[in-house]
């Protein structure tokens, strides 16, 4: 007997969609080489549109059920698309200990810019664990005090 390659090719057609779209072609081939399998095993005799689509709908479950079991393994080497379209290995996403804080380092510089001298100077004899003067207290303090309001807006 003949099979009907031709209704075979309709019916994976209307299948093919299912599957990833990287996998669509191979999903075709899959539903058409399993009708013509059970045809063959049916003695060549035609088989009805529904057994058809019961055979093509078994093996979209089945790609979906082997798809699922395979294990996700990602690489370092893996290339992702950010929201720009610029790709990047997934090694140069991962934070670096060692790096520098561009924004805290930039505020601190800022603050140090609009800081007083006398300021600064206090508080590197403070680090270098120098005593501080009755006069480097009482300008520190006053600094608390009034001062921070003044240089954050």
């Amino acid at each position: 007997m003949v099979l009907d390659w031709e209704k075979y090719s309709q019916i994976a057609d209307r299948f093919q969609h299912k599957a990833k779209r990287q996998d669509r072609e191979d999903l075709r081939q899959e539903i058409i080489l399993r009708l013509a399998e059970v045809a063959s095993n049916n003695g060549y005799e035609p088989l009805t549109e529904g057994a058809m689509v019961r055979v093509a709908s078994y093996v979209v479950m089945s790609y979906w059920r082997d798809l699922m079991r395979k294990p996700t393994i990602l690489s370092l080497n893996y290339e992702i698309e950010d929201v720009d379209g610029d790709r990047t290995e997934l090694w140069q996403t991962i934070a670096d200990d060692k790096a520098i804080d561009l924004e805290a380092w930039l505020d601190a510089r800022t603050w140090l810019l609009g800081c007083p001298k006398r300021l600064v100077q206090i508080a590197y004899k403070s680090v270098k664990g120098e005593a501080l003067n009755n006069g480097e207290r009482s300008y520190l303090k006053r600094f608390r005090k009034n001062g921070q309001s003044r240089l954050f807006w």
